[in-house]
């Protein structure tokens, strides 16, 4: 099973742009949000890599807003793998929360925290009898009287560090109710949790020799070195990379 992600230039150039056009307009319409902390609260709708969302943010001390919000994002879709099929299923959901620091104009620098890390995907496994399939790089044949079915689980630990670089705020510094943001970065969601869980009955890839994979302590252990290779697949994206865009309004 393979997570397959690509950020391509289009939505980067639409970054850039953003920040270019950002910093002209706070160039053009400066001043800052008058009162002090939490004297103020903009709320945003945006849509990320993390899935849709929904962010507050408020005024902390000069050139500093405290940001929080969630994530939310449901795919499924039938994946085969070696011969195995599996209905996937992606479910994002996650919560964070931002310290955004105002370097120059609405540009901005955001260390951040996923307090809640909910991003797994799921898989039923089904290889129906008769076909062959391998795991851990060894043939098999489904029994056509016990064929082989499971479960899966990717998931990765459920605090995970972020930092993201943007421009434009939720609560802007020019007084102004509409805010936009679009932003860049990354979370560190460390390696991932794979499991692999297989019942039912398999075969030499001749269709002899059937036995149960419970009772088969070599099945069992090519079940594990399976388990692996999808592990070694998706551990680059122990780095996950993020980019969002979104607009809100300020209270």
């Amino acid at each position: 099973m393979r997570i397959k992600l690509a950020l391509r230039m289009a939505p980067f150039a639409l970054f850039v742009a953003a920040a270019c056009c950002g910093v002209s307009f706070a160039q053009s319409h400066g001043g800052e949000v008058t009162g002090g902390a939490f004297s103020t609260v903009g709320v945003g709708v945006k849509i990320s890599t993390l899935g849709v969302g929904i962010d507050a943010a408020t005024p902390l001390i000069h050139r500093f807003n405290l940001r929080g919000g969630f994530n939310m994002f449901r795919y499924s879709r039938p994946i085969t793998n070696d011969g195995i099929q599996y209905q996937g299923s992606l479910r994002f959901q996650s919560v964070e929360a931002h310290l955004d620091y105002y370097f120059l104009g609405p540009l901005h620098v955001s260390p951040g925290i996923l307090l809640y890390n909910g991003n797994q995907v799921t898989a039923t496994a089904v290889v129906p009898g008769g076909q062959n399939f391998s795991l851990g790089g060894v043939s098999y044949q489904s029994s056509a009287a016990d064929p082989v079915n499971g479960s899966g689980l990717v998931d990765f630990v459920r605090v995970s560090p972020k930092v993201m670089l943007g421009v434009g705020s939720l609560v802007p510094r020019n007084g102004r109710h509409f805010g936009y943001m679009a932003e860049i970065g990354m979370a560190y969601m460390g390696p991932a949790n794979v499991e692999l869980n297989m019942t039912g009955s398999v075969c030499d890839p001749t269709g002899v020799n059937c036995r149960t994979i419970s009772s088969d302590s070599t099945v069992q252990a090519n079940i594990t070195a399976q388990q692996n290779k999808i592990q070694n697949d998706i551990y680059p994206y122990r780095f996950y990379p993020i980019l969002s865009v979104g607009f809100g309004y300020r209270f």
